[in-house]
């Protein structure tokens, strides 16, 4: 499936490897996706992870959905789900700065916003344009600086994941190509700068499709992360691809973690996904291509931990340690934020006055809650790796 088609589909839906010299198999990680029965563990998030709780100002220009594009040192940017251009510029407190909004058909403009990626040190921002397939280039006052192409040639259609690699590249995750998908790319012009090769035997899309007389319906897992930070380097998942690989700074590979049986083998497939990488635990989700359209219900999922101190696989329950009670965690509310490998999930500001008023939070979440209204903005919760 190729060119035009795949484009189709995503806007549907918006919705043999290298091992270091001292690496042995015995280091290697393999998971069975077909297996779903497992010990079960349950765990407290802030036993493993720092928890930071960032309110976000609420005031007549500020007022947004919460969804958080970047969290450097200084700022954080924060946009709306639906594709109206907004983007709002906070300080590193959550103190409203700027709303920025280039959204148009002029070349300084943006017609779609995927994602913003904040690169602090050059003080600029880059809006990920799928619909142009461009990025375009602002700084942090909402100033355009330029345009830059993504990758034209081949069966690429537009980068789906981009993430601040250093001062001179972003690194790019592209969906459609059916030999390189993850890619460095100059800031300045777009230039390919490093081609990164994750092998697998057969491209994979993570979609299913229902045709019919009216045309053809479109359904996917969801979000998931192609690119995961973690501790200077970068974890690299192709879903086609029977090992996840760990991108060092010489730019070879490693590979992290090996799933069987091998993906092309399967009808259906089930995939391997990432959720949260830290020092201790490795959380995955095994989850099978499959979708039932008239039930509009599908793509079941195993979710599962892996325990370096154990060595072993477990069912996991987690639970936030700043409630008084047990209040499960879902792992799928994370995602990466940027090259530092911290995640951000967000809590609703009503929800949290209610758990106030009841007594049932604690802590740095409680001191938070105190300071809400009901209508306030949503509270970034930013989990952060043990220093």
């Amino acid at each position: 499936m190729k060119g035009a088609t795949i484009f189709f589909l995503f806007i549907l839906l918006t919705t043999t490897g290298c091992k270091r010299q001292n690496q042995t198999a015995d280091d290697l990680i393999t998971v069975d996706v077909t297996k779903n029965s497992f010990p079960k563990k349950e765990l407290i998030l802030q036993d493993f992870m720092d928890v930071e709780y960032i309110p976000l100002e609420t005031n007549d220009e500020f007022v947004n959905q919460g969804c958080v594009q970047a969290v450097g040192e200084k700022y954080i940017l924060v946009k709306n789900y639906r594709n109206d251009g907004d983007i709002f510029v906070y300080d590193r407190n959550g103190k409203a700065i700027r709303k920025i909004n280039r959204k148009g058909q002029g070349g300084e403009e943006y017609t779609s916003c995927r994602s913003v990626t904040l690169d602090e040190e050059n003080n600029e921002m880059f809006i990920n344009d799928f619909w142009t397939r461009k990025i375009k280039v602002y700084d942090l006052e909402g100033n355009f600086k330029r345009s830059i192409k993504q990758k034209q040639e081949g069966n690429t259609q537009f980068y789906w994941d981009i993430f601040n690699y250093d001062k001179e590249n972003l690194i790019c995750y592209d969906e459609c190509n059916d030999e390189i998908p993850f890619l460095l790319v100059s800031k300045q012009d777009g230039s390919i700068t490093k081609e990164i090769k994750t092998p697998f035997k057969e491209k994979k899309l993570f979609i299913q499709l229902l045709r019919h007389e009216g045309g053809t319906r479109a359904a996917g897992p969801g979000e998931y992360s192609r690119i995961t930070p973690f501790k200077g380097n970068w974890i690299l998942l192709e879903p086609s691809s029977d090992t996840i690989y760990t991108l060092m700074p010489d730019y070879s590979l490693r590979p992290f973690i090996v799933r069987t049986p091998p993906v092309h083998t399967m009808n259906p497939e089930s995939f391997l996904t990432l959720k949260l990488v830290s020092d201790r635990y490795y959380f995955m989700e095994s989850i099978k291509n499959v979708y039932d359209f008239s039930k509009e219900d599908g793509f079941p999922r195993t979710y599962l931990v892996y325990d370096t101190q154990e060595k072993d696989f477990f069912r996991y329950i987690i639970y936030n340690g700043d409630y008084s009670y047990k209040k499960e965690f879902y792992m799928v509310m994370l995602t990466p934020i940027n090259s530092k490998g911290e995640l951000w999930a967000t809590i609703n500001a009503f929800d949290l006055c209610e758990d106030y008023k009841k007594g049932k939070l604690k802590g740095k979440l409680k001191e938070v809650a105190a300071t809400l209204g009901e209508d306030d903005n949503r509270v970034i919760m930013l989990v952060k790796h043990r220093k």
